[in-house]
């Protein structure tokens, strides 16, 4: 079957967005089996000659929303498993600078990690992107502009500036 060849095509690049997403290895995978199961239940409702990956992403998006309200008071376990997104090869350097990546793309709100995670590491252009988040172009470019501002002042204060004390 043709769907099944386009979609496994795309199942890694759904699955990194998910894992931005989760920051749960297992949330991830089921997050993108959801999106798989309703993207074959559904394709006949597909639009002819729209891009396959954005109405992907755009399914896998709206599970994640609707699974995240429907958990809004549920604790959840925001630590990442570097070594499971990483090869097992890669030098600890490596994984260090992933894992502060993570923790700072972490730190944005959920809508503009969204609109980095699509535009900067998907290469979603600013119409597909906006589409995908139902949103309008203006209101994505201005959610990155913040988004980076945001990872930029993250990079330049050192992290012992970034804790906070609690009293």
């Amino acid at each position: 079957m043709k769907s099944d060849h386009e979609i496994e095509a795309c199942i890694l690049h759904l699955r990194r967005f998910a894992m931005a997403l989760t920051r749960n290895a297992d949330h991830a995978d089921d997050l993108v089996q959801d999106t798989v199961e309703r993207a074959l239940s559904r394709w006949t409702l597909r639009k002819p000659g729209l891009p396959l990956r954005p109405w992907l992403f755009a399914i896998l998006r709206n599970i994640h929303i609707s699974g995240h309200r429907k958990a809004v008071r549920m604790v959840t376990d925001h630590g990442v498993d570097v070594d499971h997104l990483h090869s097992s090869d890669a030098a600890a350097e490596g994984r260090m600078e992933l894992k502060q990546v993570l923790q700072m793309l972490s730190a944005l709100p959920d809508d503009q990690r969204m609109a980095i995670l699509l535009v900067s590491v998907e290469g979603f252009s600013y119409a597909e992107a906006s589409m995908i988040m139902e949103i309008p172009v203006g209101t994505l470019m201005s959610r990155l502009n913040r988004a980076r501002k945001k990872l930029r002042e993250l990079v330049e204060t050192p992290p012992a500036q970034r804790l906070r004390r609690v009293k």
